[in-house]
């Protein structure tokens, strides 16, 4: 038995782990894609460390994009296997990647029009989209999904078993129970490790002891602020850009988790009585059809949430929160006078509604932008994070005038310790465990700190790099 590291190898994103039975029965642990800047993203998204007619089953953790970004594109390529997931990841799947789908087929169009000269000289060729959105429904017929903390048989030698991970709706651990050569093996991977006490969600739950553990690493260098200091921080900056500067607070947010997430958190705020009477737009259709998916799985809901519910059926909504689908109704937000909270994707500000709300506000300094969450160092919250004064959009540059906050405390990723505390039970019976999703950076701090804890022989793979699993 072997394990290749296909994505998400000394990177954040395009999670991608392939074992290799040694009957040759292929099991890939997502498939996302790789996001950042074109010029690295593009060729990574185009390449294969594997046969995707090869593989037998598919298995994913939960369903942000890149994770699972690449899965039309696998089947389009040769995949004709069945997908695992939890039920309210299959259910969000079918909205993020349709999505995801048209965002391939616009950038690419893009893309195309803005080298229209080199492609008609010949110098460089036309891109095709990775998929469409008529590939995302091919795909969508190979989902089973399956309940939490139930075994469940995807071939004669493997079982799956999800637990929930506490990081968005759906998400979830995955451990892997193989027979082979008269033995029981238990492979586990992480997926992306949620945060405990956090509003919405339940709590992450441990995996059951494993042999061999993939784990994330994307805080892995650091600790999240608790939970009064983040509301009272969140509360501070929406008084001081709103009430004191009279300006907008834009919050890049990721569709699905983060923007349900500081929806809650201002309902909460309204109910209070303690909201500045201001107007808030949550501007991403794929946010209102992700806040809709959230609704209709409430068995994923934290008890805080349900006794919360008892006096506000839609925590989700209130009188001065308007969900904007229609593109006509975005742009005008850009002629909005006056205080406002604008929630709009993508959560890097790399592409989407919100990239148009950066354009139109970064050069106002009554303006605040609050980074809420990782960004790839290369995307427009990444260099926002990193301190640029300037920064290109739309082939101009722009002045930096507005405030840029970060709250890493919304994130939904754990922080070193909440981690270590997910992994606790483990350092007895891993024989190897592997770091992935994060940057070099965070993750030899990381190994160091779980090595400390009595972890040992701990990896931090390459992209395309192979273990066997004695």
């Amino acid at each position: 038995m072997q394990v290749k590291f296909c994505g998400a190898a000394r990177y954040v994103t395009g999670s991608c782990h392939l074992i290799t039975l040694d009957n040759g029965f292929k099991i890939l642990l997502d498939c996302g894609l790789f996001q950042g800047s074109s010029s690295k993203s593009w060729p990574k998204n185009n390449h294969w460390h594997f046969n995707p007619a090869e593989i037998d089953v598919l298995v994913l953790s939960h369903a942000h994009i890149d994770h699972t970004g690449r899965v039309p594109q696998l089947v389009k390529d040769g995949f004709r296997g069945t997908i695992y997931s939890t039920h309210a990841t299959r259910s969000l799947c079918a909205i993020m990647l349709m999505d995801s789908g048209f965002i391939q087929e616009r950038e690419v169009e893009y893309w195309n029009k803005n080298n229209l000269k080199k492609i008609r000289k010949n110098e460089i060729k036309p891109r095709e989209p990775l998929y469409t959105t008529d590939d995302v429904e091919p795909a969508m017929e190979l989902f089973v999904s399956t309940n939490y903390d139930k075994w469940l048989k995807i071939s004669d030698d493997v079982s799956v078993l999800f637990k929930d991970a506490g990081h968005i709706l759906g998400s979830a651990s995955v451990t892997l129970k193989i027979k082979e050569n008269g033995q029981t093996r238990m492979i586990g991977f992480t997926g992306d490790i949620g945060r405990p006490d956090r509003p919405i969600l339940k709590d992450p739950q441990p995996m059951p002891e494993v042999e061999y553990l993939i784990c994330e690493s994307t805080y892995g260098d650091r600790v999240h602020e608790m939970n009064p200091e983040q509301s009272e921080k969140f509360l501070r900056i929406i008084r001081e850009t709103c009430v004191e500067n009279r300006g907008k607070l834009i919050i890049p947010a990721f569709s699905v988790g983060r923007t349900q997430e500081i929806v809650y958190m201002l309902d909460k705020m309204e109910t209070a009585g303690i909201l500045p009477e201001i107007p808030v737009f949550v501007d991403s259709p794929l946010a209102i059809d992700a806040t809709d998916v959230f609704a209709a799985h409430p068995e994923c809901f934290d008890k805080e949430l349900h006794k919360y519910m008892m006096t506000d059926p839609n925590p989700f909504g209130f009188k001065r929160l308007k969900y904007i689908r229609k593109v006509d109704d975005s742009k005008a937000l850009n002629d909005f006078e006056g205080p406002c909270i604008i929630i709009s994707s993508s959560g890097m500000m790399n592409a989407g509604r919100v990239k148009h709300h950066l354009f139109n506000n970064i050069d106002q300094p009554q303006n605040t932008f609050l980074i809420v969450g990782y960004c790839s160092p290369e995307t427009p919250g990444g260099r926002l994070r990193a301190g640029d004064e300037t920064i290109r959009l739309y082939g101009e540059w722009k002045m930096v005038r507005a405030r840029i906050e970060i709250m890493d405390s919304f994130s939904a990723h754990g922080d070193k310790y909440e981690m270590l505390e997910f992994i606790k039970n483990q350092p007895h019976s891993v024989k190897q465990l592997f770091l992935v999703h994060g940057e070099i950076e965070t993750q030899e701090p990381f190994s160091a700190f779980l090595q400390e804890h009595g972890f040992r022989d701990i990896a931090i793979p390459h992209e395309g790099e192979v273990f066997p699993l004695k």
